[in-house]
Order: C-alpha cells, then sequence, then structure tokens
C-alpha cells in the first residue's frame, strides 16, 4: 500500500467535504451543541462538588460539636458520608443522576444511599443528558455517517471510481484514503474537546493533575480515537458495498439505530429478565428476618445474647456482669453489630452479583457493538459507571462499622457496669473522643481496578480497531466498481 496514493485520496475527500455548505453548517451546530454541553458539564461538576463539600463539612462540625455524652448515644447520632463526583465526571456523566449522593451512617443499620439528582428532576431526564461523551458516542457517529456514506458509492455512481482504479489506484488504498478522509473530520470535532477537557480538568484543579486523573485522561482520548476509527471504516465499508449512494445511506442509519438504541435497550431488558433482582423492600424484608432470627442485641432475653452472657461469665468466672473488667452492654453492642454487619454484608454481596449478572448481559454485546464498548469504557474512565458507586458504598458501610464499633470499645473501656442512681448523672465520656474519630474521605477507585471492571469493554474495542482494519484487507480483494 502506497501512502502517497492514501494521502492523496484522504485530501481529495477531505476537499471535497468542504464544497458542501451543509458541512459548514453541521459544524456550527455541533459545535454549539458540545460548547453547551461543555459548559453544563463544568457547571455540574463545580456546583455538586461545591454542595457536597459543603454537607461533608457540616456533617463533621455536628458530629463534633455534640457535647459530653454516652458513647452509644453517639452510635446511634451518625454521621453522613457524600459521595465525591470524579473530575472527569463533567466530560461523561455516566451514572451520576441515576444513583444516590449521600448516605446516614448509624449503628446497627445499613441505610440506603439517596438523594440522587433523578429523584430531584422531572420525568425528561429519563431521555437522558447532554454530556460530551453522550454527543460523541452518539451524535457524532451519526454525523460521521452522513459525511461518509457516499464516500465511494457516489464515485461508482458518476463512474469516477473506474478512473481511479483505471489509473493504478488499489481498493485498500481507496479504503484506507477514505477512511482517513473521514477520520479527519471526526478530528475536527473531537480533538477541540480533548483539549477543552483537559483546559477544564486543569481550571477546576487549580493545580497540575494527579498520575491517575493524567491516565484516565490519556485512556479517555485514546479509547475515542479507536471508536472513531471504527466509525469511520464501517461507513467507508458500507459505501464501497453498495450500489447506490442512498443504499449506503440507509444501511448506515439501520446500523446506528441497531447498535444505539434498539440493542443496548434490548441486553438491559434481557439482563434483568434472566437475573431478576429483589426490590428494596423484598431485600430489607429478607434482611430483616434473618437478623431477627440470629438475634436482638437490645433485648436482654434474647436467646442467642443469653447464651452469649452465660458464656463471658463463665470464661471470666463471675457471676454478675457488674463483676465483669468490661462494660457488658458494650460488649453485646459490638458483637451485634459485628452479627448484623456479616449478614448485611453476604446478603448485600448476593445482590451485586445479581446486578453483576445482569451488567454482563450488556457487556458481552460489546463485542458485537462497539457502541457500548465506548459507553462502559468511557464511564469507567471517568468514574461514572457502576463499580465506582458500589466502591463509594463499600466504603462508607466500612466506615459506618468503624465508627458504631470505636463508640462500642469506647463503652466497654469508659462506662462502668453499675447503672448511675436517679440522683446521679448519667454515664458518659469526653467530647474530645468524638474529635479523635477521622471523618469520612471518599477515595476514588485506581484507574487499574476501574479498567479491570470493564476489562471486556477494553478488549471489546481494541478488538473492532483491529478487526475494523483486517476485514478492509480481506473485504478489499472482493469489491467491484460497479
Amino acid at each position: 500500500m502506497r501512502r502517497e496514493i492514501v494521502a492523496l485520496i484522504a485530501k481529495q475527500f477531505w476537499t471535497d467535504a468542504f464544497k458542501s455548505r451543509a458541512t459548514y453548517v453541521m459544524i456550527f451546530l455541533v459545535s454549539v451543541i458540545l460548547t453547551y454541553a461543555a459548559y453544563s458539564g463544568w457547571k455540574n461538576y463545580a456546583t455538586q462538588s461545591d454542595i457536597r463539600t459543603q454537607y461533608q463539612e457540616e456533617a463533621r462540625k455536628s458530629w463534633e460539636e455534640n457535647p459530653d455524652k454516652h458513647p452509644h448515644r453517639m452510635a446511634h447520632f451518625g454521621s453522613f458520608a457524600f459521595r465525591l463526583k470524579h473530575p472527569l465526571s463533567l466530560f461523561d456523566f455516566g451514572m451520576e443522576s441515576f444513583v444516590g449522593n449521600a448516605v446516614f451512617l448509624e449503628a446497627h443499620k445499613q441505610n440506603t444511599v439517596n438523594f440522587s439528582e433523578a429523584s430531584f428532576s422531572t420525568g425528561l431526564l429519563r431521555f437522558g443528558e447532554i454530556s460530551l461523551a453522550m454527543l460523541l458516542q452518539v451524535l457524532l457517529p451519526l454525523i460521521l455517517f452522513f459525511l461518509g456514506f457516499g464516500s465511494i458509492a457516489v464515485e461508482r455512481e458518476n463512474g469516477t471510481l473506474k478512473i481511479s482504479i483505471a489509473q493504478g489506484a488499489r481498493w485498500m488504498e481507496i479504503l484506507v484514503g477514505k477512511s482517513l478522509g473521514l477520520m479527519k473530520l471526526a478530528l475536527l470535532f473531537f480533538l477541540p474537546v480533548a483539549v477543552v477537557i483537559l483546559l477544564l480538568l486543569l481550571i477546576l484543579k487549580g493545580t497540575l493533575l494527579t498520575t491517575d486523573e493524567l491516565l484516565r485522561y490519556v485512556g479517555t482520548v485514546v479509547s475515542y480515537l479507536l471508536f472513531f476509527q471504527v466509525i469511520c471504516f464501517v461507513s467507508t465499508l458500507v459505501s464501497a458495498f453498495s450500489k447506490t449512494s442512498k443504499d449506503a445511506l440507509v444501511k448506515l442509519l439501520a446500523l446506528w439505530l441497531f447498535f444505539v438504541i434498539i440493542l443496548p435497550k434490548t441486553s438491559q431488558a434481557l439482563g434483568s429478565y434472566f437475573y431478576p433482582s429483589p426490590s428494596k423492600i423484598e431485600f430489607e424484608t429478607i434482611l430483616e428476618k434473618e437478623l431477627i432470627k440470629k438475634g436482638d442485641s437490645h433485648n436482654p432475653d434474647d436467646p442467642y445474647y443469653k447464651a452469649l452472657k452465660d458464656s463471658v461469665l463463665l470464661v471470666h468466672k463471675v457471676d454478675s456482669v457488674h463483676k465483669l473488667p468490661f462494660n457488658y452492654s458494650g460488649f453485646v453492642m459490638r458483637e451485634g453489630e459485628r452479627t448484623s454487619a456479616e449478614i448485611y454484608k453476604k446478603h448485600h454481596n448476593e445482590l451485586l452479583k445479581t446486578f453483576q449478572k445482569q451488567n454482563n448481559v450488556t457487556r458481552f454485546t460489546a463485542l458485537f457493538n462497539p457502541y457500548v464498548a465506548i459507553r462502559n469504557a468511557s464511564m469507567a474512565l471517568a468514574g461514572t459507571d457502576f463499580g465506582s458507586y458500589v466502591n463509594f458504598q463499600e466504603q462508607s458501610e466500612s466506615y459506618r462499622y468503624q465508627l458504631a464499633q470505636e463508640m462500642n470499645e469506647l463503652q466497654m473501656e469508659l462506662i462502668s457496669n453499675i447503672s448511675p442512681d436517679a440522683d446521679e448523672e448519667p454515664h458518659m465520656i469526653s467530647k474530645e473522643h468524638w474529635e479523635e474519630f477521622p471523618d469520612f474521605k471518599h477515595q476514588f477507585l485506581s484507574i487499574s481496578t476501574a479498567l479491570q471492571n470493564e476489562m471486556w469493554s477494553v478488549i471489546a474495542l481494541l478488538f473492532w480497531s483491529m478487526a475494523s482494519v483486517i476485514l478492509s484487507g480481506i473485504l478489499s480483494k472482493k469489491m467491484k466498481t460497479i
């Protein structure tokens, strides 16, 4: 394959594209939409980040301002954990608006993550949000199909394709040249977006990007370049195998409709059908039944905890909890917290496995659908995928458990087993202990973990990229000028 011929064909395609006024109108309209999406993404990130940071600080302030009191009361007073927005979420909203942002952390109870943006929005949010990622995944491929549907079919119709072949141009050179010319048009839209994203990240951070953030940014750029390469080759191949430009356009529109709209929705529905998940009420009912069956740490007559009491007294060779070297109520609360956390974790992991199976149905279609591959990879790199949300849940539950058990340990160590008389001050400890307990700090998933969660989609993108080139080489031998 001769590079000079490929470059000449690509240049000619680029020149021909700008002979039509429709191209300029399209560039202007898309630029306006992309500008709006960039502004709304930046504004949304800045606003939401400020709100969540502010309320996390207020929750911490409220925690520390508690006066001296019994540690078990503090365990029930609890705190809040707020999910931070990843900087790249300004580019790809992903699941951000549909999953919760905050969770109340208290002893003996695992609350759900609430306050999603969708719960405060109108039903229009169900139709999706205008983000830069959505435009690049959905709108730009459609535009490239419109720009590339006649790349070869038009030349076949007007007879210039025969002239090119007669002058020595090879089919593979024509395919690659047309694809590269179309890729240049794709870069005309994408490169400004990539630059704007980088500038916004630097402005919002106020400092240089961390290694993880930089790798995520580079990974995002590379992923979209691979995606657009696939779109350009597909567009050119369909045009090459169509007798007329009209046929090519109809075929490409059908492909866009099937891969972007029909297949993703169908795979999601099939995932839910084959692997049904319980409703929130069903899940909490199952959990509550098992907790009751195990025992109630607040009920002194509960068989499980009564047997526990007898064993503790036996081990310490005393006949009353008042003679134990630690506060027995704190010990029971610690055991109850451990037991309830284990039961919750078991059922929660089973629920996550069900969700994982549902998502795997869609992930599997990435091998047949590059749109699903880029969507999943993009969300993972932007920290807006389901894996990032689950990671926040796990972090908040771990913090909640540590908080409850720390209060139970303080009760065991500092609270007497002998209850105060009616005229005495109730048992309490210094508020300094509240200040010593660390605040909740949400940590983002590392890029290695994020990509590992979506490895199937990453592999699919690479597969599609290589397959498009290999397929062009194979099919170029079967193409005809008429």
